[in-house]
C-alpha cells in the first residue's frame, strides 16, 4: 500500500505541474510586441475597429516621410477597380504605433487630419472629420501611443475632390502627417 500511495502521488504531482505549465502567463499586448501571430487585448480591437468604421473602412493616408522613417508602416490600399482594403488596418496602426514609440518616430509629434467628402455641411464635415481624427488617435493611443505624440485637425469636406461613389471613398479618410516644428 505504501508502494501505491507513493505512486498516485507521484502521478498527482506530474499532473499538477503539467496543468500550471499550461496556464503561462503572457505579457499585455504593447505596439512593441504585438506581431501578427498575437492577438490585441480587447480594447485594442475595439479602438482599432471604431478608427477603421470611422475612417470609412480603414482608410488612412500617411505621409511619405512617414513611410521612409517607418519602412515597417504600410498603409491599406485598395485593389485597382475595387473598394475592399488590401492590407489590414489593425497591421498598420500596430507598425505606425511600434514606430512612435521604439522607432525613427519616438518623441515626434504627428498631427491626424480627418476628411470628409462633400455631401454634408460644412459644420457637419468639419466635425466628422474631427471625430475620425480622434478615432485613430484614440486606436494610437490604445496601442501605447502618448497623447503628447499626437494632434488631431480637420479639414471637413474643404480639400475634397470627388465627384462620384469612388472619389467621394477617398475623400473619407485621416492623413497622417509627420508635425513639422517652427522654431
Amino acid at each position: 500500500m505504501g508502494k501505491s500511495w507513493m505512486l498516485m502521488s507521484l502521478v498527482a504531482g506530474t499532473l499538477a505541474l503539467s496543468a500550471c505549465a499550461s496556464h503561462e502567463v503572457k505579457a499585455p499586448a504593447t505596439a512593441a510586441n504585438v506581431s501578427s501571430e498575437q492577438a490585441l487585448t480587447p480594447p485594442q480591437q475595439q479602438a482599432i475597429e471604431q478608427a477603421k468604421a470611422d475612417t470609412g473602412g480603414g482608410n488612412v493616408a500617411i505621409d511619405e516621410s512617414i513611410l521612409q522613417l517607418c519602412p515597417n508602416v504600410k498603409p491599406p490600399h485598395f485593389a485597382f477597380d475595387s473598394s475592399k482594403v488590401q492590407t489590414r488596418f489593425e497591421d498598420t496602426m500596430t507598425g505606425l504605433a511600434d514606430c512612435m514609440e521604439h522607432g525613427a518616430l519616438q518623441g515626434k509629434r504627428v498631427l491626424l487630419i480627418g476628411r470628409a467628402d462633400p455631401r454634408g455641411t460644412e459644420d457637419y464635415n468639419l466635425a466628422l472629420g474631427g471625430r475620425r481624427a480622434g478615432s485613430v488617435e484614440a486606436a494610437l493611443q490604445s496601442l501605447g501611443v502618448s497623447s503628447a505624440q499626437l494632434d488631431t485637425s480637420s479639414r471637413g469636406a474643404l480639400d475634397a475632390t470627388g465627384t462620384n461613389q469612388a472619389g467621394w471613398a477617398k475623400d473619407r479618410r485621416v492623413d497622417i502627417k509627420l508635425e513639422q516644428h517652427s522654431s
